[in-house]
């Protein structure tokens, strides 16, 4: 079972639709036990940084998801799920991350481009996850955020996208999968994704 992880933030049921659409079991969960008996952990989430942080600590869930990454657990973090495995974020006044990877989460410069950065963009692959299978370079997925991660080591960077400055929309390092981009509103190249995560998590 996959544990999809429910913090009052999230696009919940449209991931767990997604799941369900490509045969792979996944399911809601609010509690720490359920992270721990899972054998892969979802974070998805729409919102602020600070508020994220402030649920998962509340709801004592920021242990249970940090020890499931360091034991080797997969995790597919979306949007939100992605920037809270960072060091900090900028976001209304600096506020500190789950710090699995080193690095920023800053807001896009001003430019003539509207923020948030919102609608259909494409990926420039840089190393090709084990998760997608079936998708090629310049694929086209969906995006809503006002911030973007800045990881200290480049090697981590799966894709970036361009909107006004090339930024990093996807990371991966061993057992972790994490991007900008919402696959549950991607359509069928999103729940590629979704399938090769699943498929991901039965090898593990």
């Amino acid at each position: 079972m996959i544990a999809i992880v429910d913090y009052g933030m999230g696009n919940l049921r449209s991931v767990e639709k997604g799941f369900l659409k490509v045969g792979v079991d996944a399911r809601i969960v609010t509690d720490a036990e359920s992270i721990d008996n899972a054998k892969g952990v979802v974070l998805p989430g729409v919102g602020a940084f600070m508020d994220c942080i402030k649920n998962l600590t509340d709801m004592k869930l920021t242990e249970a998801i940090i020890k499931s990454i360091q034991k080797g657990k997969p995790y597919l973090g979306i949007c939100l799920g992605l920037q809270v495995l960072f060091t900090e974020s900028e976001e209304f006044g600096v506020c500190r991350g789950l710090n699995v990877f080193e690095g920023k989460v800053v807001r896009f410069p001003k430019s003539d481009l509207k923020v948030p950065h919102m609608g259909w963009n494409t990926l420039n692959i840089k190393k090709k996850p084990p998760i997608f299978n079936g998708i090629g370079g310049s694929s086209y997925f969906y995006f809503v955020h006002s911030f973007y991660v800045v990881p200290e080591d480049e090697g981590i960077i799966a894709a970036t996208t361009d909107y006004g400055i090339n930024f990093t929309s996807m990371v991966w390092k061993d057992n972790v999968f994490a991007m900008q981009f919402h696959p549950e509103k991607s359509q069928e190249l999103g729940l590629k994704i979704l399938k090769g995560f699943g498929d991901f998590v039965k090898k593990a």
